[in-house]
């Protein structure tokens, strides 16, 4: 049996990349504060946060663009700190691909490598088997103006990856892509990855593209690691609220814990109503102010109160229909909103449940997780 992917769980694998104290300051403004990270070989890492925490500040040190104030990165163990951006085993991928308009796909692909004086009958070995990895071959003599967005996209990782870096940086790379598009290339750049083993870091504000495409994720907040983890245990085990509410769609509901004992507690939220519980290892004492985070696709919607750990009423504010799916956005006693969300699997456009209808919520008692910060 083939074990999972993990060397960040195994403590003698040691790291691709390691920042130790990482810090960089802009005048008095720090835009990463004393970070510390590991990153693997053939990792498909990505760094999520959003605008202004620091991430893109992050890429640009790691590229040699900018130099930290305070701390080390590693590179196989040697430090980049003295290394200039054209010497380093790095190569990055921009938005903008930056492509010479004047130049047809396979020249581009080969601008690199014949200004770092390789060897032409290698340059054409290695420029037919990147076009081939991205396919790219038919297009090998056409110039960027008569590609499309996701070709020109292929274009620019095939120059970036045809350098053999030992690991690729990519900023926003499919953020000029439309939505569909960007979908499809988000597997063809895993595949591609999975395929060469080179270690790519991925830094995006979209955080359904970091969750399809990478192995592990960096969530910043402040010039600060928020939480790094693989994208399951983000979006079922966030950390803190801040995590839990920038990673997909979430409930969170503040209460007080009541009673706690090994394996949940008790958190009272409604005034008058039965407290709900929770499936936790943690014991806060009671009176703790906490919080529940609830994803809506573990709350059930109905008319009447179902059997179930917790349940609640309330009436239906909103009804988002997205095809696949409906959010009900069912608001408590309390005004507190609670998303549900249900398959619409049958093909019709007849709602049993509209506006303004009393309804009952629920969930179990392991659908949510326990926050105390």
């Amino acid at each position: 049996m083939t074990l999972p992917f993990a060397p960040w769980a195994d403590p003698a694998s040691e790291p691709l990349i390691e920042l130790r104290n990482v810090t960089k300051r802009f005048g008095v403004f720090e835009a990463v504060k004393d970070l510390s990270l590991k990153i693997y070989e053939r990792e498909f890492f990505a760094i999520l946060g959003p605008s202004g925490c620091g991430k893109t500040t992050l890429m640009r040190m790691l590229a040699g663009f900018e130099t930290p104030n305070a701390g080390e990165i590693l590179l196989g163990g040697t430090d980049l700190t003295p290394i200039p951006p054209a010497k380093r085993p790095v190569n990055m991928m921009f938005q903008s691909y930056a492509l010479f308009p004047h130049l047809t796909v396979e020249k581009n692909i080969a601008f690199g490598l014949k200004r770092e004086g390789t060897p032409s009958d290698e340059i054409a070995d290695r420029v037919v088997d990147i076009m081939r990895l991205v396919q790219l071959t038919d297009f090998a003599h056409r110039k960027p103006d008569q590609l499309s967005g996701g070709q020109r996209q292929r274009v620019a990782l095939a120059r970036a990856l045809v350098k053999r870096p030992k690991l690729l940086l990519l900023d926003e790379p499919l953020g000029a892509l439309d939505k569909k598009l960007r979908q499809e290339t988000q597997f063809e750049l895993m595949g591609i990855q999975e395929s060469l083993g080179t270690t790519f870091v991925i830094v995006t504000h979209d955080q359904e593209e970091a969750m399809t495409v990478s192995s592990r994720i960096a969530v910043m907040r402040d010039g600060e690691l928020a939480q790094v983890s693989t994208p399951t245990d983000l979006y079922e085990r966030p950390d803190t609220r801040f995590v839990a509410d920038f990673i997909g769609e979430v409930t969170i509901l503040e209460g007080r814990v009541t009673t706690a004992s090994r394996g949940g507690v008790g958190l009272a939220v409604l005034e008058g109503a039965e407290d709900l519980r929770v499936v936790t290892d943690a014991t806060p004492p009671s009176g703790t102010t906490a919080w529940l985070a609830l994803r809506p696709e573990k709350v059930s919607i109905s008319r009447a109160k179902p059997e179930a750990d917790n349940a609640v009423s309330g009436k239906v504010l909103d009804i988002a229909y997205l095809g696949n799916i409906s959010t009900y956005h069912v608001e408590l006693a309390n005004g507190s909103i609670i998303k549900a969300q249900e398959s619409n699997r049958a093909r019709s456009d007849r709602r049993d449940i509209t506006w303004e209808d009393a309804v009952w919520v629920a969930w179990e008692e392991d659908a949510g997780v326990l926050l105390l910060a």
